[in-house]
């Protein structure tokens, strides 16, 4: 079974975090998900984006996810693949460049990666989507193009595989993520 890092922030998606997170562990892989300034046992908040038929989602408390391991004791070259979850937490997240630094560890490798809705602003600022095609929420689809990505734009339901890449629009799209993700671990 795979060893799985996730790198997630405050405000990252509820069910973008914790959907990822419990369906790898049942299916027996073990995954470390960590956040920049936090330790083992702290939590990030989360928030619920729901698409209720306004102009873009809207935006909910959601619950409080436990991290299970340290953000500077991980070593990415430890991991088999990476989960980037979407929400608001890839927008600061991408300004680290430690997290920068770990994401493009992954694409150097080779390695799996699985990134849904905003993750893929993470993946844009980590310089790593030139050339690939890559889905996100459509209001991430100006960053996919602007860092040389092709933004593939297939419904919200879909997730679209480009070699070691795995993305999705938003988590509607949990059961096609999941499948191409688990398919190329």
């Amino acid at each position: 079974m795979a060893k799985i890092l996730m790198i997630t922030g405050d405000f990252t998606e509820d069910y973008e975090t914790m959907v990822p997170f419990q369906t790898l562990l049942a299916c027996g892989h073990s995954v470390d998900a960590v956040c920049p300034g936090k330790k083992a046992g702290d939590t990030v908040k989360t928030a619920i984006h729901d698409f209720e038929g306004d102009q873009t989602y809207s935006e909910k408390p959601g619950h409080n996810f436990a991290l299970n391991a340290d953000f500077d004791g991980v070593d990415a070259a430890s991991y088999d693949a990476l989960v980037v979850p979407g929400g608001r937490a890839p927008e600061y997240l991408r300004l680290n460049p430690e997290v920068l630094a770990r994401v493009r560890h992954f694409f150097d490798a080779g390695k799996p990666v699985a990134a849904i809705c905003h993750g893929a602003q993470l993946l844009a600022a980590a310089g790593v989507l030139k050339g690939r095609t890559c889905s996100a929420y459509p209001a991430c689809a100006w960053e996919v193009t602007a860092s040389g990505g092709t933004f593939a734009d297939i419904a919200v339901t879909e997730a679209v595989t480009d070699g070691n890449l795995v993305t999705a629009p938003a988590w509607p799209a949990h059961p096609a993520w999941l499948k191409q993700f688990m398919a190329i671990l």
